[in-house]
Formats: C-alpha cells, sequence, structure tokens
C-alpha cells in the first residue's frame, strides 16, 4: 500500500470513506495510490459494485471540478473492464434527490449482470 494520510480533524464530522483511507474501517480494496483508491461496496444490489474515490475528503462538486476526475475515471473504466468484462456503469449521485448517501465524493461502477434498459 502506499501512504496513509493524516488523521481528519476532530473537529471533522465523521466520514466512513475517510475512515477506510485512514485504515480504522475495513473494506476490500480494489485499488490505491497516493490519490485514488477503490473499494468494495457494502451494497449489493448487482453482483459487482465499487467506489472509486480520492483519498482527500472533498465533495462531490468538488471531485468532479478537481483535476482529479481523469484520473478516478481511468482507474473506474480500468476496474470496470476488469471485474465487468460484458458491461458496466459508471454513477456519480449529487445530493439529495440524486440518492447521494455520503458527502466523500465517490463514483459507482456497477455491473456483473445485465443492468436493463433506461425507463
Amino acid at each position: 500500500m502506499t501512504n496513509q494520510p493524516s488523521a481528519p480533524e476532530s473537529n471533522a464530522p465523521y466520514c466512513v470513506f475517510c475512515e477506510i483511507v485512514a485504515g480504522r474501517e475495513p473494506a476490500r480494496i480494489r485499488y490505491m495510490d497516493n490519490d485514488i483508491i477503490a473499494i468494495v461496496n457494502r451494497l449489493t444490489w448487482v453482483p459487482i459494485m465499487l467506489l472509486v474515490m480520492p483519498r482527500r475528503h472533498m465533495s462531490q462538486l468538488d471531485m468532479c471540478s478537481s483535476g482529479l476526475l481523469t484520473r478516478l475515471g481511468d482507474v473506474a473504466a480500468t476496474l470496470g473492464c476488469m471485474y465487468c468484462p460484458n458491461g458496466f456503469r459508471i454513477l456519480s449521485n449529487f445530493g439529495y434527490d440524486g440518492l447521494q448517501s455520503q458527502s466523500h465524493g465517490h463514483l459507482h461502477v456497477i455491473g456483473g449482470q445485465f443492468l436493463g434498459h433506461y425507463a
């Protein structure tokens, strides 16, 4: 593994993704470098659910407007091809109405089965 970031400030709100990055919460890591981590999602709506995120805490909007987004997309697409050779989706949820459940910005890679047609 690579360098671990410093612990979050004591007045910072709890973030499970920051805890995973710091090694204080368990996760099945599929990729990690100095800036990015990809883990297996605990949710199991489809056979493959991966989360690709910056190791540093940032909002969804900050993540998408950062210079890191291209690299996050490259990692997500590479993992999608590796774990879902028949096809996959890369998703990003924004805000309550978009079903964003974590404040730490991240991309979803989902697949492992036919995902159906859009309604």
